[in-house]
Formats: C-alpha cells, structure tokens, sequence
C-alpha cells in the first residue's frame, strides 16, 4: 500500500524560494529605513544649521524684491489693503518699472497700509519667514513698514541697504529681517 505523504510530511524544511523571498524583504525594509532616516537627518541640519544664513540670505531676497515692480505690474491697484482676500495672486515689489531703483509711492504706501492691517500676511506675501522692518529715508521722507526691531526685543538681526529715488528724492532703503531668537553667526 501506498502511503501519501501530504504537507504535513514538508514540516521543518524550508525552500530556497522562502531565503531568497526573506532577503529581499529584509533589504528593502532596510533599504526604506535608511533612506527615510537620511532624509530626517538632511532636514534637522538644515533646520537648525542654517538659521543665521538662512535670515541673511531672506534679507538678501526682500532687498532685492523691493526694486522689482512685482506682479501684476500695478498690484497696488488690484488689492484693497484692508482684504486680505485681495492679496492671493499678489507679488509685491516696490519699484515703478523693471530693474529700476526708482520706488513707486503708491507702492509703497500701499505695502505700509497692509501691513498695519495684517503683518503676518504681508511676511507670506513677501517670501519671508523672519520678521522683517523696511525704513525708506531721504530729505523730506522717512517712511516704514514692517515691525521694529529695536521695540521687539530682537536678537538676531540681518539688515541690506540700497540707494534708490523716490518722487524724485534719492533715498536710502534699510530692509531689516529680525528674530527674538539667537541664530549665532552668518
């Protein structure tokens, strides 16, 4: 008589099939630590590496964002400074024309209205994420916009100058980017 020999009688062995199937399972579990805990590491020592750079750089940024016209080219013109809503497809920049240091005063004002409306949301609208402190000086103008540095107990501070005109007048303008918080050195 014939005796069946079912699964049962397979216990205890094991294929080749199932090392080779337990390798790749095993390396690509692996494989997705690894790379997963790579980019962790490369986001950390970015986020707390590169605080001091990182305001320098964003000041750098706002400086030369001022003497662009922004989008569209008479945005000052579509928003309504005390809507919020108005300011989505917004691209603020301060000068009246193309690479040109002359600075539009409806431009201006129009920024200094929004951000006494809504300080924060002028920070997005600007790309920044420090707080920022524009003076705009010359003969007969001293304007600013943003939050002061020296009133709100700043600790790190990155400032860029540029020269410019303004209704015919050469002014000086100072773009401050502050935090409370120490970054150490650029």
């Amino acid at each position: 008589m014939k005796r069946c020999l079912g699964w049962h009688a397979l216990r205890g062995q094991f294929w080749s099939f199932d090392i080779i199937f337990a390798i790749v399972i095993f390396s690509f579990s692996i494989t997705v630590i690894v790379v997963t805990w790579y980019g962790i590491n490369n986001q950390l020592a970015i986020a707390s590496g590169g605080g001091a750079s990182l305001l320098q750089l964003q000041a750098s940024v706002l400086a030369q964002r001022i003497f662009e016209p922004g989008y569209p080219g008479n945005w000052q013109g579509v928003v309504n400074v005390t809507n919020t809503i108005t300011w989505s497809n917004v691209s603020v920049g301060l000068a009246g024309s193309t690479l040109n240091s002359t600075l539009s005063s409806s431009k201006v004002y129009a920024l200094a209205a929004m951000s006494n409306y809504d300080y924060g949301a002028t920070k997005q609208m600007l790309g920044i994420s420090y707080d920022y402190f524009i003076i705009i000086k010359g003969q007969t103008i001293n304007i600013t916009i943003g939050s002061n540095p020296a009133t709100n107990n700043a600790v790190t501070i990155a400032v860029q100058d540029r020269n410019g005109v303004m209704n015919g007048i050469p002014v000086k303008v100072s773009t401050y980017l502050w935090t409370g918080t120490n970054l150490g050195t650029a």
